[in-house]
């Protein structure tokens, strides 16, 4: 019977896989089993159990010493520019302060800068009834603005008229005076009298009133004047109206016809 205190038959020599290789051979070739002791010297050695090592870095892998380069310039070229860039905004804030106070005088002058928005493909003048009109007088102005259209376009038809005229022989001094017409009436009425009217509405001024009934009526003789045609200038015939139709008519029917049509443009 085994005593109290024998060793245990299936406990194994504790071994150290840290200590000497060849110290763990032989212990671990060593088991005790009832007091009797195994020789397992012939079995193979235990693999190594260590990770293999890194392969080492390059030398200058970790290399503090190097330096970059960053251009600094020298403190007096740091002081010109800086110099520079006070002249420059200088200028700048004093250029923004003379046109303000170019803005400030013309705003208690009572000029008004305007911008040119019309026709939106080739903006030659200024014009928004919508915003700047009253709306009580916004129809009147729009009404206006059609008999300005009306009117450029009367002339237009006119120049296409009397060239039919001058084709058919009626003689090139009466074309360049429908030109005439044209290019001196449409910018005239403009500036005669829609300009004013416009101007008068925006800013209630009475003298811009007086200016434009004063025009306007130029503007009413006229297109009389226009859809008449005596035979004054050129025996009437630079303005296809009712007399120079009637007279043409006889003649050469397309041309007359183009003048009853103008006729019919002014009349409208």
């Amino acid at each position: 019977m085994a005593g109290r205190y024998d060793p245990n038959p299936f406990d194994e020599e504790e071994v150290n896989p840290f200590s000497d290789p060849a110290v763990r051979s032989k212990a671990s070739g060593q088991s005790k089993y009832g007091g009797r002791a195994f020789n397992t010297a012939s079995a193979p050695p235990a693999s190594n159990s260590r990770l293999s090592p890194l392969p080492p870095e390059p030398a200058d892998f970790y290399n503090y010493g190097n330096t970059v380069d960053i251009p600094i310039d020298a403190p007096a070229d740091l002081r010109k520019k800086e110099k520079e860039l006070q002249a420059k905004e200088a200028e700048l804030r004093r250029r923004e302060q003379e046109v303000k106070r170019r803005e400030d005088a013309a705003a208690r002058a009572g000029i008004v800068l305007e911008e040119k928005n019309w026709p939106p493909f080739f903006p030659i003048i200024h014009h928004d009834i919508a915003n700047e009109i009253p709306v009580h007088l916004q129809k009147i102005q729009y009404v206006a603005f059609t008999t300005f259209l009306g009117m450029a376009f009367c002339l237009f038809w006119n120049v296409i008229s009397v060239t039919t005229l001058w084709i058919k022989g009626g003689g090139v001094n009466i074309w360049f005076l429908s030109v005439i017409y044209f290019i001196a009436g449409v910018p005239g009425a403009y500036v005669l009298w829609y300009r004013p009217l416009y101007r008068a509405f925006r800013t209630e001024s009475a003298m811009r009133f007086g200016w434009f009934f004063m025009f306007y009526a130029l503007h009413i003789g006229f297109c009389i004047f226009a859809a008449v045609a005596p035979p004054i200038v050129f025996k009437g015939k630079s303005l296809t109206g009712i007399l120079a139709a009637v007279d043409v008519v006889s003649k050469n029917a397309l041309a007359g016809v183009r003048s009853l049509i103008s006729i019919c443009d002014v009349s409208c």
